[in-house]
């Protein structure tokens, strides 16, 4: 009987090998991971990014007629045209190739911060220009001036102006919105309904859900484009005098007033004064006249995307005596920042 012997279980080193490997790999992606956050920690110079061929437009998807995102991954909208006048007009100037434009969605709460971060070069995206986001990010334009407005169904006669909501009317409009509140506080019998989205409100408002959404017109202006004969827009002004805002901010508004006068910009930025006065000049080329006359390239892109009635509109009301209204924007006047409105009287409601 031969004797057997014991058979000792093979150690092999693989274990060792997979875990230096495992480390291995885990460093790099550390290290990756670093190189990236540095790199998304510097804020972007959108000179340098034109030069050398890739800029990042921070714009919104979800926006007819100022920022759309299409199923075909192409985009359209007015703030999409004057993200692509400036850029290629800013690369023309200076004798570069026209960059290629890579579009990146900017939630407005996350506006300020992808700038800082460095993820975006320039945002255009309803981006209203004030005191506080002054202090954040800079500035170019004002490209577009806008108002508070109503949008209404086409066939629906009973709201012609904004006392009108008055009547138990349901208005509609984002969670947490000032135009809503605005509304609410001017007219407190309307009947207040929020959604997440304006698209959930304009869907609200063609099944008959609700009377009416509020936002800025030219959001309401690219909804009602969008869907040809199912909409019209409402002007919005104060019926009388009276108070408006809370706290210190409360101010007199003077019946006839615009609900709120909103001037869209272009967030850059605030390390490169010389990337602002760059876009400033190329939005003043996209207002000038042609020299043959006619539209300039600033109206011809607004038509296109909010309509030849909506922008008649918008002319012949600033156009009228006394109005409160203006249409062409001055690229680079920020002075609205430092106007003083009136005080409340007191007593006053």
């Amino acid at each position: 009987m031969s004797q057997m012997n014991p058979v000792r279980p093979e150690v092999t080193p693989r274990p060792r090998r997979l875990t230096t490997m495992l480390g291995l790999v885990l460093a790099a992606i550390l290290v990756a991971v670093g190189i990236s956050a540095c790199g998304n920690t510097e804020p972007r110079n959108l000179l340098e990014s034109i030069e050398n061929g890739s800029v990042i437009g921070g714009i919104k998807f979800d926006q007819p007629g100022l920022g759309l995102r299409h199923p075909n991954k192409t985009y359209s909208g007015f703030d999409v045209a004057v993200t692509k006048y400036v850029v290629d007009n800013i690369a023309e100037k200076n004798g570069w190739d026209k960059p290629k434009i890579k579009w990146r969605e900017t939630p407005s709460a996350q506006r300020e911060t992808l700038i800082a971060n460095g993820e975006v070069d320039m945002i255009a995206a309803t981006y209203s220009i004030n005191a506080a986001r002054s202090k954040k990010v800079a500035f170019a334009g004002p490209y577009l001036i806008n108002y508070q407005a109503l949008l209404v169904r086409e066939d629906d006669d009973d709201i012609e102006t904004l006392t009108d909501m008055n009547k138990g009317k349901k208005l509609c409009s984002v969670t947490g919105s000032t135009s809503a509140q605005n509304v609410k506080n001017q007219l407190p019998n309307v009947q207040l309904q929020e959604f997440d989205s304006y698209s959930s409100c304009v869907e609200a408002l063609r099944r008959g859900k609700v009377d009416a959404l509020t936002t800025d017109e030219a959001i309401l202006a690219g909804f009602s484009n969008f869907y040809p004969g199912e909409f019209k827009l409402v002007d919005m002004t104060y019926p009388k005098d009276g108070c408006a805002g809370s706290g210190s901010s409360r101010s007199l508004k003077k019946a006839g007033t615009p609900f709120s006068t909103e001037r869209y910009g272009i967030g850059l930025a605030k390390e490169y004064p010389e990337a602002v006065a760059a876009v400033n000049a190329a939005l003043t080329d996209m207002l000038a006249t042609p020299p043959g006359g006619g539209p300039s390239a600033w109206e011809n892109a607004l038509r296109e995307e909010l309509g030849d009635s909506q922008v008649d509109k918008m002319i012949d009301r600033s156009e009228t005596a006394d109005s409160k209204y203006g249409f062409t924007p001055t690229p680079g006047d920020l002075t609205f920042l430092d106007s003083k409105s009136t005080p409340c009287p007191e007593g006053q409601s």
